[in-house]
């Protein structure tokens, strides 16, 4: 399906859900028509297109979500302000940035980023426009997250997320990473980040701080955020050894070079991937 006829199934989505005569019917609409993984997908294909083909329906996309939103907030149900209300306004800051992005494509997403009046939902997502195009111009604004403490999570998420295609930033990262790694809410949530940008660039300066989480990185089910797994892989990448561990006793075992192969294959498929995080 390509992002036209998604943004069009959206946009009936939403006008299901004008026509819904009260808030059961409401949940209902949303429920049957799974609307949580259509619109998310929709607004990525859309935030993605490099084309201004997709105007017209992402414009009427975003008018329905204004008219939803006032529908939704008229119902004055518990359930809809709590969950539905806050879902819906994040799609529209969501479509309003995909707009800027197809009418004034980069020089537009970063003059929303750069608006400190705006909602801070559009500028997030105007700011991961940026972060999944990636130009060249647009480094110094990620570096700028990337190096300021306190900068909002989302947007260093995203900054770090795109540093991925900046060849020679690594050192960046890894300062970060240092910044941060006392800190274990930032840490849980920016770290694996981090380090999959790091294991994209590929770079020697990385091979460091790779080494020391051989030992004393986090472990996690999970091996997109273990820590160790991530370093493991990455120094038989840059060294072509594979190094002993602390999760690990026998770093030659058969079962271990599966484990490292599955995991390296499960992070390439990965690379090129940018996610979300919610912002409000």
């Amino acid at each position: 399906m390509n992002v036209v006829q998604s943004l069009c199934r959206f946009a009936d989505a939403l006008e299901r859900l004008l026509a819904a005569r009260d808030a059961a019917a409401f949940e209902r609409v949303w429920d049957a028509l799974g609307l949580d993984r259509l619109a998310w997908e929709a607004l990525a294909l859309a935030r993605r297109a490099d084309t201004d083909a997709i105007e017209p329906a992402l414009a009427q996309v975003d008018r329905r979500l204004l008219a939803v939103l006032e529908r939704s907030r008229a119902f004055l149900d518990r359930h809809l302000v709590t969950f539905r209300v806050p879902e819906l306004e994040r799609w529209q800051h969501a479509a309003a940035a995909a707009l800027v992005g197809a009418r004034w494509g980069v020089a537009g997403l970063r003059t929303v980023v750069a608006d400190t009046q705006a909602p801070i939902g559009r500028r997030y997502f105007a700011f991961l426009g940026l972060a999944e195009q990636h130009p060249d111009a647009a480094w110094p604004l990620f570096e700028r997250y990337l190096v300021t403490p306190g900068a909002h999570h989302a947007f260093v998420a995203a900054a770090v997320e795109a540093a991925r295609y900046y060849s020679g930033r690594a050192d960046v990262l890894v300062s970060l990473f240092e910044r941060i790694r006392g800190d274990q809410l930032l840490r849980r949530f920016l770290g694996p980040k981090i380090l999959e940008s790091l294991y994209v660039l590929g770079e020697e300066r990385s091979l460091p701080l790779f080494e020391q989480l051989l030992v004393a990185g986090h472990t996690d089910p999970d091996i997109g955020r273990c820590e160790v797994t991530r370093a493991l892989v990455a120094v038989r990448k840059l060294t072509g050894r594979v190094a002993p561990s602390c999760k690990f006793a026998d770093a030659e075992q058969e079962a271990v070079q599966r484990t490292l192969d599955d995991a390296e294959r499960r992070f390439e498929a990965e690379r090129d991937r940018i996610v979300p995080v919610t912002v409000i």
